[in-house]
């Protein structure tokens, strides 16, 4: 078997001047298309869930749009838990709470239906890609307004050259890749 590793590092592309000039994406598909890699890879996220026994300690999983979702789902049913979309403002259908925050371009909105969460319950955030930390920082906001907890967010790749660590210091986050 591939160590967790070596299946990052043959998971994960880069693409050079997408979606613009200058950036280089990070294109998670080969990744994704490899159950036994994913499978691994949704282990290692999920590990962030379970106490140094192994038992889940988290009540719901969230996933933050849109690649978020496609690693929060398996990690929920990993864990046995719930999961729970936070989405682009306007793609919920019932009463939401809202967050916006500041992109490097200009600004965003995120949502979550405002009964996603019982009160008290633990919650660990997933998403693809950590770089400025905006978009996990209002994601934790909307869980706080929610009553519930977050125990930890587990992010498959952050950007080590991008200021999320001063966004996000106090609060757990574990990463699978720096770059």
């Amino acid at each position: 078997m591939r160590s967790l590793d070596q299946v990052l590092q043959d998971g994960i592309r880069d693409i050079q001047d997408y979606p613009q000039a200058g950036v280089v994406f990070k294109d998670i598909t080969p990744l994704l298309a490899d159950h036994s890699g994913f499978t691994q890879v949704v282990e290692a996220l999920a590990a962030s869930g379970r106490d140094a026994d192994g038992n889940v300690v988290v009540d719901k999983v969230v996933g933050i749009e849109a690649r978020g979702f496609i690693l929060a789902a398996p990690v929920a049913l990993a864990l046995g838990t719930g999961f729970v979309p936070v989405r682009k403002k306007g793609k919920l259908p019932s009463a939401t709470f809202e967050e916006s925050y500041a992109l490097e371009y200009g600004e965003a909105t995120i949502e979550v239906h405002q009964d996603a969460f019982a009160p008290g319950d633990r919650v660990l955030v997933i998403d693809d890609v950590l770089a400025t930390g905006g978009t996990v920082e209002a994601c934790l906001r909307l869980v706080c307004r929610c009553g519930a907890e977050v125990v930890a967010t587990s992010v498959l790749i952050d950007l080590s050259f991008l200021p999320w660590r001063e966004r996000l210091a106090g609060e757990r986050v574990d990463t699978l890749v720096t770059v």
